[in-house]
């Protein structure tokens, strides 16, 4: 741990980049341990779900100002995603969901089946598309708040009490 010039406890990172310590969240004490690492969980797969339509909107976007907007984009969606995921470890770890598995957003069907087959179908299109885009981005960030939220909560609570990060550990089944 280190001390910034104005006295707040940091701990050192990768890279030398100095990260804040996990604070409490007071909003999240009224969860038991359990409740919050559930908590933790849903808002991790949620802003995995939103990550992903995220990306299929970006696609989307970079297809139709492409001039590539036709009924046959499914193949060029895959390869947006898999040269996406490629570029960045975290994102390469997202499944590529089939669109008929792939968890639902509200409209977001609607920009995906709109044909853009012109160039004002295309000039309205892509508004919409980047509307769409930045609301999923500032819900994205929403959810990074309240993730990093309850994760100091977590780290908060196993700092105070160490033993409590053995119970997330899987229990051994005893030798018959």
């Amino acid at each position: 741990m280190i001390r910034t010039q104005d006295g707040a406890a940091r701990t050192e990172v990768r890279r030398g980049r100095p990260r804040p310590e996990p604070r409490r969240a007071p909003e999240l004490a009224h969860l038991s341990l359990d409740e919050l690492r559930d908590y933790r969980q849903e808002l991790s797969m949620e802003e995995t779900r939103v990550s992903y339509w995220r990306r299929i909107l970006q696609a989307r976007l970079d297809t139709v100002l492409q001039g590539r907007d036709d009924h046959a984009t499914l193949g060029r969606l895959r390869e947006v995603l898999h040269e996406h995921a490629g570029s960045s470890r975290r994102l390469a770890m997202l499944p590529l969901v089939s669109p008929d598995d792939a968890p639902p957003l509200p409209d977001l069907g609607v920009l995906w089946e709109t044909s853009a087959d012109s160039e004002l179908a295309a000039a309205t299109l892509v508004p919409r598309l980047v509307d769409a885009e930045h609301e999923l981005s500032a819900y994205r960030r929403s959810l990074h708040v309240r993730l990093d939220a309850a994760t100091g909560e977590l780290i908060s609570r196993y700092r105070d009490e160490p033993n409590l990060a053995l119970t997330a550990l899987p229990l051994r089944e005893p030798a018959a």
